[in-house]
């Protein structure tokens, strides 16, 4: 009987001393956040190798959560639920101006942070001025390509009605169906979903010049300052391949100042999007609104 006690501490002790040490190896969960646009079993397949990578890195548990659009990112990102944040430039922006998250790698895609309006071939309108009175569609809050940029090339135009888009394709699809007049989104969506319809289906009218800095991945501020020095170094760090899945440039510096022209856009269109659900959909301000 005496043995046994004896031996059931043992186990004790070293059952606490193991855990102690796993737990001075390993740090606390790091929840990565993506868009996906509802495909998540393909998002998710893209991160997996950097999802290892980073967990053996950092001794930690790496999960990836995806968002199926903006507005989902959006919420997880002002609650500060994601830790890391695949973010495309205007999630990006809201991310840096309202919750505080910082850019620390950039990401590919230089087509995708051009705004691009189009129309059906066959359309009357010629500029993005012609679709005063119109049924214009955008995409969902927090894309810069389609939703924040050009509420802010349109402004001061009365539009019949906007329509908010869950995905690029549903967007080109209204307004193959004749169920909108124009459509925005991202000119590399654009290049990319107009091979689900007919050829010259659509063309441009509208194209935005503007330097906007590419998508980042940015880390939420709750982070300790050593910790978050060592995920940019593993980042930094990243294997060429790993990079290139998760599609971001470790090589390569990003800084704050990036954003700013596209933080002043997004002050801009905050009041205005204010009214922008109402029929007629005013993009312009009242005198009544201020930007918080």
């Amino acid at each position: 009987m005496l043995l046994h006690r004896i031996l059931g501490i043992i186990l004790v002790v070293w059952t606490i001393t193991a855990c102690n040490k796993i737990d001075e190896g390993v740090s606390k969960k790091l929840v990565i956040g993506v868009v996906s646009y509802g495909e998540s079993s393909r998002s998710l397949e893209q991160y997996s190798d950097l999802q290892n990578y980073l967990s053996i890195q950092l001794k930690s548990i790496v999960e990836l959560e995806p968002a199926y659009n903006e507005i989902h990112a959006l919420e997880q990102i002002a609650k500060k639920k994601w830790d890391l944040v695949f973010a495309s430039p205007g999630l990006a922006a809201i991310a840096i101006y309202r919750h505080q998250y910082e850019p620390i790698i950039p990401l590919e895609g230089i087509e995708r942070v051009r705004s691009v309006i189009v129309v059906n071939t066959d359309s009357r309108f010629q500029e993005h001025k012609d679709l005063g009175g119109e049924i214009v569609a955008l995409g969902q809050k927090g894309s810069a390509t389609s939703y924040y940029l050009p509420i802010y090339n349109l402004y001061g135009l009365t539009l019949a009605e906007v329509r908010f888009a869950p995905t690029p394709q549903t967007s080109l699809e209204w307004l193959d169906q004749g169920e909108v007049a124009a459509a925005a989104l991202s000119l590399q969506e654009f290049n990319q979903y107009r091979n689900n319809f007919k050829p010259n289906r659509f063309r441009i009218i509208s194209i935005d010049e503007r330097n906007i800095p590419s998508g980042a991945i940015v880390i939420v501020d709750k982070i300790d300052p050593e910790q978050k020095q060592k995920i940019q170094s593993v980042l930094s760090q990243a294997p060429s391949h790993i990079a290139a899945s998760a599609k971001f440039l470790p090589s390569e510096e990003f800084s704050q100042e990036q954003y700013e022209y596209l933080i002043k856009v997004i002050k801009r269109v905050l009041p205005i999007a204010e009214r922008i659900k109402d029929k007629p959909a005013l993009l312009y301000e009242s005198k009544k609104s201020v930007v918080k």
